[in-house]
């Protein structure tokens, strides 16, 4: 049986490591589909695996993996041989695993505010662009002051000090912005002007 340039590139990696992955991702830049799906074959269950290990979610699991490789396919030509593809790999995942958490806080923090409308049975769950688009547009309604300490604290999980290291104000004017933009927040989402 003849191997294609591809399958024998994966065979020789196992006993070269690095430099076939080097030449992988090398024809992967140079547009090889076969060298693309091999590098994803390769390093997918990875990525995965490391995914679900930073808290990415089992719903969000799929897409956010999808969402890397997209990442590495687009970036794949600024990749440097100075460090491990791996590596990189797993740079992208944790950048990738950070947005997937903040994503699911900010939909959760939604579910617990928003007022039941009556529109959806009891017990669907709030669709997460329908989420992210009531999340903004209330966003929107805060001064800038207020959005900061409000995003930083509610939607990040920082501290009252910590913001207040961020914003380089005393933490009692922190806690004041907070307690109004909270009440804005929550008028915003009521369908008030706030």
């Amino acid at each position: 049986m003849t191997l294609t340039p591809v399958e024998r590139m994966e065979a020789l990696s196992t006993a070269s490591g690095t430099a076939a992955v080097h030449v992988l991702v090398e024809r992967c830049v140079a547009g090889e589909q076969a060298a693309w799906r091999s590098l994803h074959r390769r390093y997918q269950p990875t990525a995965v695996a490391v995914l679900r290990r930073l808290g990415v979610t089992p719903d969000q699991l799929e897409d956010v993996a999808q969402d890397v490789f997209i990442n590495v396919f687009r970036y794949l030509p600024r990749f440097r041989h100075e460090a491990d593809f791996q590596t990189w790999l797993y740079c992208i995942c944790v950048s990738h695993a950070r947005l997937a958490r903040r994503r699911a806080r900010a939909v959760s923090f939604l579910k617990r505010l928003l007022p039941s409308t009556g529109a959806e049975p009891a017990g669907q769950p709030l669709e997460e662009g329908q989420a992210s688009r009531q999340l903004a547009q209330a966003l929107d309604r805060l001064s800038d002051a207020e959005r900061v300490v409000f995003v930083l604290f509610e939607l990040e999980g920082l501290s009252g000090k910590e913001v207040a290291d961020v914003v380089r104000c005393p933490p009692a004017t922190v806690f004041r912005r907070l307690h109004d933009a909270r009440k804005r927040f929550g008028a915003a989402l009521d369908g008030g002007q706030g």
